[in-house]
């Protein structure tokens, strides 16, 4: 797989990574099973997938401790990307971004991943009690400790700066002016896809000018954009798309031709590529600095995804996708 180097500390990456949060949070959880997961893990390393992206507080923490279970055994291949500053409870999510707890943050993490160094360390969320310079700094110290080898920061959700009346990634944008002064940035974490490309706008824009790579969350619109889910059929109660407004049957239907404009685009290369494939190839496109993280957690997927890598799609291909209709329904 081609490799792409992101940020000031040149990270060697697979140019397609692997979000594996699905294999024990947010979705399904009826069809979350470890062996199989573990497959997936191993299947993506093979293929060249390197970024295994995580987070303590999927599960919580369950699913660093799968990933540990990779990396025990093939740490040396593997890209570690791991996540700091939420905590989950019974019926809510808190951010906590107090410099003590996130040295214990890591220390846990380390432990759970079972590694000695975490590759990439994100902010998950800032902590409105603290500034996010103090948060920043402790971090910066982790990377001092050998511990950490660089720093992430993950956008701030949409709902929060829509309310203040501000561009999408305005209060992202703002966060990164302000942590750079502390330490630099080697990447952003923020969701681009063909039906969402509000990153395109300013926040990759940002990135390029200041060296810093894009991780693209959700690049496969968690799982419209490859064509293979039904409008009605609905999703468990765990399921994070059953309370999206963008996954009701009457806006997954309103959406279709999203899909059916990849698939045209797919036929025109082959019986074997899939629309998946284009929404990858898509994200891919947008800059030698950018890394789609599609979650997956069976190896059918993880494969399709990494041969994604491989796909180059036409200047009339990509003029083709950017005529698609705007998404309809809210993503807040």
């Amino acid at each position: 797989m081609e490799r792409r180097t992101i940020g000031a500390a040149s990270l060697a990456v697979g140019a397609v990574g692997l979000g594996c949060m699905p294999m024990s949070w947010a979705y399904c959880g009826s069809r979350q099973r470890g062996d199989e997961s573990l497959r997936a893990l191993h299947r993506a390393l093979d293929l060249g997938s390197t970024l295994l992206d995580t987070a303590d507080m999927y599960g919580p923490f369950t699913n660093e401790l799968l990933v540990g279970r990779v990396l025990k055994e093939r740490r040396a291949e593997a890209f570690v990307s791991t996540k700091v500053g939420l905590l989950v409870g019974e019926q809510h999510i808190v951010a906590n971004g107090r410099p003590g707890y996130v040295k214990r943050a890591c220390d846990a993490s380390l432990r759970r991943l079972q590694t000695d160094v975490i590759d990439l360390y994100q902010l998950h969320r800032a902590d409105p009690e603290v500034p996010v310079e103090e948060t920043w700094g402790a971090m910066a110290e982790l990377v001092r400790a050998g511990k950490v080898r660089a720093l992430g920061l993950c956008a701030v959700g949409a709902r929060a700066v829509r309310r203040a009346g501000s561009g999408l990634h305005d209060g992202t944008i703002r966060q990164l002016e302000r942590v750079q002064q502390v330490f630099p940035v080697s990447a952003v974490q923020a969701e681009l896809s063909v039906w969402s490309p509000d990153a395109l706008d300013a926040l990759l824009p940002w990135c390029t000018a200041h060296g810093v790579g894009l991780l693209a969350a959700m690049p496969l619109g968690n799982g419209f954009l490859t064509g293979t889910l039904t409008p009605g059929e609905g999703f468990e109660p765990d399921d994070m798309r059953a309370r999206h407004p963008r996954f009701t049957a009457e806006m997954m239907a309103a959406n279709q031709p999203i899909v059916a404009g990849l698939r045209r685009v797919a036929a025109r290369h082959g019986d074997l590529v899939t629309p998946a494939h284009v929404a990858l190839a898509w994200v891919l496109a947008q800059g030698p600095h950018v890394v789609p993280v599609p979650g997956a957690k069976q190896e059918r997927w993880v494969t399709e995804n990494a041969s994604a890598g491989g796909l180059r799609l036409s200047p009339e291909d990509l003029a083709e996708l950017a005529a698609l209709p705007p998404a309809q329904g809210s993503w807040d």
